[in-house]
């Protein structure tokens, strides 16, 4: 029988134990530390995994939401990655994070050791091409809006993308804790009680399918992913046939096609330093 592929699970940022505006738990197994386990497991089940709390809060005690945040955290985790690869001990990296920090150079450094790397927007956006013509990101707070848009364009999905809509619950951060946020707002839906959080994911949801032309539906914000079985649900309800992706699943399950296909990036679009070959003409 063939090895089980072995994939690195890494968190984007872990923050000190007892911070007030934790959405990831602290300590625990890595099941209880990995959000949305119970839905993430039958895509683990043939897999070794290791999971990786991510460098500790470089940006400040709170969630990552702003440019600055993401760039500072997408650096710090750098080394982590470099670590993994170097270790020889997997054979692909995930990088778990709505905003993807990190991921492009993550993926340089890993093109070296022949590894594949995924993350959640980049691997939703792609899942998303395959299930319909265009996809709307659903995500939390204007200024994660602005990360979301740079991925689209960086990612060479502004022709996929059919919208970003806001549904205003931001991150647990200093300068939103007098004012609504996301925090708790899984706890209340698992409760049975009613989540402002989910009533305005199923309005922003319809109206991008209404409006905007959506045929699949992205979250932005892995703070968010708890949100895509009940808004698929509820858009059922209603009479909306549309795929609710969410970013961890369709990182994992990348990174698992990657390893059975046995490929990894081009080597064209992550040249070696320095590469053995050069190009005389590259299109932008």
């Amino acid at each position: 029988m063939a090895q089980r592929p072995r994939l690195l699970l890494t968190l984007p940022f872990s923050l000190s134990p007892g911070a007030a505006n934790h959405y990831y738990k602290e300590a625990g197994t890595k099941e209880e530390r990995l959000m949305n386990h119970a839905v993430l497991a039958p895509l683990l089940e043939d897999v070794d995994w290791d999971l990786d709390p991510g460098p500790h809060a470089p940006h400040g005690e709170w969630p990552v939401e702003t440019r600055e945040e993401f760039m500072i955290v997408g650096a710090a985790r750098l080394p982590i990655i470099r670590r993994a690869c170097e270790s020889g001990q997997y054979d692909a990296i995930v990088m778990l994070g709505g905003g993807d920090p990190g991921y492009i150079e993550g993926r340089e450094i890993a093109r070296k050791h022949r590894l594949p790397v995924t993350a959640n927007a980049h691997a939703q956006m792609h899942v998303a091409g395959m299930l319909g013509s265009r996809f709307s990101v659903i995500d939390v707070a204007e200024t994660h809006n602005a990360q979301m848009a740079e991925l689209v364009v960086r990612y060479r999905m502004t022709e996929r993308c059919a919208s970003i809509r806001n549904v205003d619950h931001p991150l647990p951060r200093p300068v939103h804790m007098n004012r609504r946020n996301l925090q708790g707002q899984a706890d209340k839906h698992a409760r049975g009680e009613e989540s402002s959080m989910l009533e305005a994911a199923v309005e922003a949801a319809v109206a991008a399918i209404e409006q905007d032309g959506a045929e699949v539906l992205i979250f932005g914000c892995s703070a968010a992913f708890w949100l895509q079985k009940p808004l698929q649900q509820r858009l059922l309800d209603l009479g909306w046939d549309v795929p609710v992706l969410e970013g961890y699943s369709c990182a994992i399950a990348m990174a698992k096609l990657l390893v059975g296909l046995g490929v990894d990036a081009s080597g064209l679009a992550f040249p070696s330093d320095p590469p053995p070959r050069s190009r005389k003409w590259r299109f932008a």
